[in-house]
């Protein structure tokens, strides 16, 4: 008997010295409840940690960086266009027992966290311009943008405010860690983003035509450019052209007059050599060109053209 009381003492041993320990891995932090109670600060390095058993109980909440997603508002601009924006932010739990006290757990947190960003969104969406909101870089804009700006009712401030984007972001991350800090949540917020701004569909149809408008507007002007410069080309090829023709034409005529002074001089030469002998050959060529079979000569005998003919 003494036997089994013993076992039942080891065992129950056993049990408590089992509920005494907890292991804190690397991606947790834990408090401690004691009668529904926390008690004691947040135990965030990772290892074997000590409780009472049977009153002390263990609360594990995630270390790491932590997800929120919220849901696309339809949000007024400052220049009253209605656009939805949908944005996204990244969190963490910074002080588990803050965190516990304030929201419990991730659900209820994420929760406030919905008020809290989509309230920051909102106010910071109503004071700045469309122009604002949609430009992220302070990549400058293309050419004809004034030309495009007269033919429609843009307003200057669409263009004006380059880079505006990162200036919207850190200002709501501002006031979402203001708040944070102000509830003492035990929430440190990492990051927002803009995910997606778009149209409401009552004015989508608007702005993609007039979108399409100022493109055509800017292809016809690349149009005209490239009709222009085609055309002084143009210009100048013909020009080109005719100087080339021109000074082939003038070196071909200085050719055949070189070559024709030449052949005047052989032929000169040779007349004054042998007179008879020039004469008779030139009459040779002129019958060769003018007689023919269907040619027909009517000269009396003692005409000069057939002195060769006769003799």
């Amino acid at each position: 008997m003494n036997k089994s009381y013993l076992n039942i003492i080891g065992i129950v041993l056993v049990v408590i010295l089992m509920n005494s320990f907890f292991i804190v891995t690397e991606k947790d932090q834990a408090i401690k409840i004691e009668f529904g109670k926390p008690v004691g600060g947040p135990i965030t390095e990772s290892g074997l940690n000590f409780k009472i058993p049977l009153i002390q109980t263990i609360i594990k909440f995630d270390k790491r960086v932590l997800e929120w997603d919220g849901i696309a508002n339809e949000i007024p601009t400052k220049d009253n266009k209605y656009i939805f924006v949908d944005t996204f932010a990244r969190w963490k739990i910074s002080n588990a027992l803050e965190f516990y006290k304030s929201a419990k757990n991730e659900m209820l947190a994420q929760s406030r966290l919905d008020d809290i960003i989509d309230g920051a969104v909102r106010d910071e969406i109503a004071n700045r311009t469309m122009g604002e909101i949609v430009r992220s870089t302070d990549r400058k804009m293309e050419i004809y943008i004034s030309d495009v700006k007269e033919s429609n009712e843009s307003s200057d401030e669409e263009f004006a405010s380059l880079g505006a984007r990162k200036d919207i972001i850190k200002s709501i991350l501002d006031k979402v860690s203001l708040k944070l800090k102000e509830l003492n949540m035990g929430i440190e917020i990492v990051d927002v983003q803009i995910k997606r701004v778009s149209y409401n569909k009552q004015v989508q149809t608007k702005l993609f035509n007039r979108m399409v408008s100022e493109q055509n507007m800017i292809a016809e002007k690349y149009r005209a450019q490239g009709e222009g410069k085609k055309q002084e080309i143009l210009g100048k090829q013909i020009q080109k052209e005719k100087e080339i023709v021109s000074g082939a034409y003038l070196k071909s005529q200085r050719i055949k007059g070189e070559a024709d002074a030449k052949a005047t001089e052989i032929y000169a030469k040779t007349y004054g050599k042998s007179p008879e002998l020039y004469n008779y050959y030139k009459t040779l060529e002129t019958y060769k060109k003018t007689l023919d079979p269907s040619t027909y000569f009517i000269l009396s005998t003692d005409n000069k053209y057939l002195n060769f003919l006769e003799k």
